[in-house]
């Protein structure tokens, strides 16, 4: 790429075609990540499929915003100027549903949306002590905590193609005979002068008859297509086919469900072709002060990743960062979310697979990222496009779930690829305790049924259980060492 002598790469201004075709490639890398995490939530807080919908694209378009912000740069506190593309980050993921399925519906939503945005006003506070916390999250703790992000999801592209453990695709469901009966006992029970005493209270029916709708083997078939034309694009497709090779293995089952039956298009065809994303759409926000400390802990792992990524995109551009460069990047992640919180949307941070496309293109410019952003808005003010994407079948979403999640995992095992074991065993100690120590909410999720409710929280979600874990052993065992060059490495082996 060609640059004059006085403008550096990374400001260069392209021509209006090329950079909209350079944005439009970033959103396409990101996009299949960027609608994940609404899908996900939405499902758990069991909004209805057109408040799904308006999660969808509130997203998009504050992916967007945060985009432009990020790259162009906004007052001198907010955007670091280099190409950054931003998105709904998968550490904040397993709190949020947490959350979601103890508080569904209108008010889950509310309290969840007011955690955001408080979690988000402590993060742009806080962002210039993050930038000097590198040294407490070095490869041997950023690996473990985006490893057991990864771990943690899969369990929801599992869930999506087979069926969810409770509700109308739980494995088992109650056996019709046992139900009348009861029903018919209850029934008699009520009749004045009955000498049946009235049941229990709280006596329900154990599901115990396989559910035909569960693992069925269509869906399983429409999944596998999925997954395994990801595969051959990913080994046979060069270029740009092959980085967006989860977005077309996601086309390419919708076609086939579609032929099938499976999917339909009402709710396309029903939605506006233009709306405005509109703040508080679920309510005003509710705040818990517990919720917001979780939140805020999670927000500073999803820093010290970003932080990582910066220095790697500094790296790469040849711009130099300095700690307020940093603070300005990480502020911006704090503004991000909370306008997630504002505009019904979630927690952000830099999308890493984008910080990759930098590398793979040799395009440095930043103002190809604020290109990316205007589409992102454009995206975001379709509701068609947000109803399309909500009408896919889970089968179709758990055929690419099993690989972004899992690509996910295989982020934090590259970087952990770098983490010295031969001359200090202690690193295979803080790994293999803290993603043991992760695993407890996943294997035993009833495990907190005598302690205090009010700290629930904080040790339901196996990602901060890991994250707390790896910081304090990594402290015990190595102490706290600046290692500014370590942090850059692994956000490029995250790249790889």
């Amino acid at each position: 790429m060609g640059t004059n002598a006085t403008t550096a790469p990374v400001d260069e201004r392209l021509p209006n075609g090329r950079l909209a075709a350079l944005g439009l490639q970033h959103v396409l890398v990101m996009y299949a990540g960027a609608v994940a995490v609404p899908l996900i939530v939405g499902r758990a807080l069991n909004l209805t499929s057109e408040e799904v919908s308006i999660l969808i694209a509130a997203d998009l378009f504050v992916c967007g915003i945060v985009s432009i912000i990020q790259s162009m740069g906004f007052t001198q506190y907010f955007g670091i100027k280099l190409p950054v593309m931003m998105g709904v980050t998968f550490a904040a993921v397993g709190p949020m549903v947490s959350m979601a399925q103890a508080n569904p519906g209108q008010e889950g939503a509310q309290l969840l949306f007011g955690t955001v945005i408080g979690a988000g006003i402590i993060t742009m506070i806080i962002a210039p002590a993050v930038s000097r916390m590198l040294r407490f999250f070095p490869p041997v703790v950023t690996g473990t905590i985006i490893a057991m992000i990864g771990i943690t999801l899969m369990r929801v592209g599992i869930n999506w193609i087979f069926g969810n453990p409770v509700g109308p695709t739980a494995p088992t469901v109650i056996n019709p005979d046992h139900l009348a009966w009861i029903q018919h006992a209850q029934s008699a029970a009520a009749m004045p002068g009955s000498a049946l005493p009235p049941p229990p209270e709280g006596l329900a029916l154990k599901a115990t008859v396989p559910n035909p709708r569960y693992a069925n083997l269509t869906g399983l078939g429409i999944a596998a297509i999925v997954l395994t034309s990801i595969l051959l694009i990913a080994k046979f497709a060069k270029g740009f086919l092959a980085n967006v090779a989860v977005l077309l293995g996601i086309v390419i089952g919708a076609i086939v469900a579609s032929a099938m039956g499976i999917m339909t298009y009402e709710k396309v065809a029903n939605a506006a072709w233009v709306d405005l994303v509109l703040p508080f759409h679920f309510g005003m926000p509710k705040f818990n002060i517990l919720h917001i400390a979780t939140m805020t802990l999670v927000m500073i792992v999803v820093l010290i990743e970003s932080t990582g990524m910066f220095l790697a995109l500094s790296d790469m551009t040849g711009k130099k960062v300095d700690q307020k460069d940093l603070a300005r990047g990480l502020r911006t992640d704090g503004l991000g979310t909370l306008l997630g919180g504002i505009f019904n949307t979630f927690p952000y941070s830099s999308f890493s697979q984008n910080v990759g496309l930098v590398a793979v293109t040799g395009v440095r410019s930043r103002f190809v990222c604020v290109a990316g952003g205007v589409i992102l808005i454009i995206l975001g003010l379709l509701p068609k496009m947000a109803a399309l994407v909500e009408s896919l079948p889970t089968v179709v979403l758990g055929g690419a779930g099993i690989v972004m999640f899992g690509m996910v995992t295989a982020t934090g095992i590259r970087i952990l690829s770098g983490v010295d074991y031969k001359t200090n065993r202690n690193n295979s100690m803080i790994v293999a305790i803290s993603i043991g120590v992760g695993m407890i909410p996943l294997v035993a999720p009833n495990y907190m049924q005598w302690m205090p409710h009010a700290i629930h929280p904080l040790i339901e979600s196996g990602i901060l259980l890991t994250s707390i874990a790896a910081v304090l052993l990594n402290l015990f065992f190595n102490g706290a060492k600046e290692d500014t060059h370590a942090a850059v490495e692994a956000a490029k082996h995250a790249e790889a």
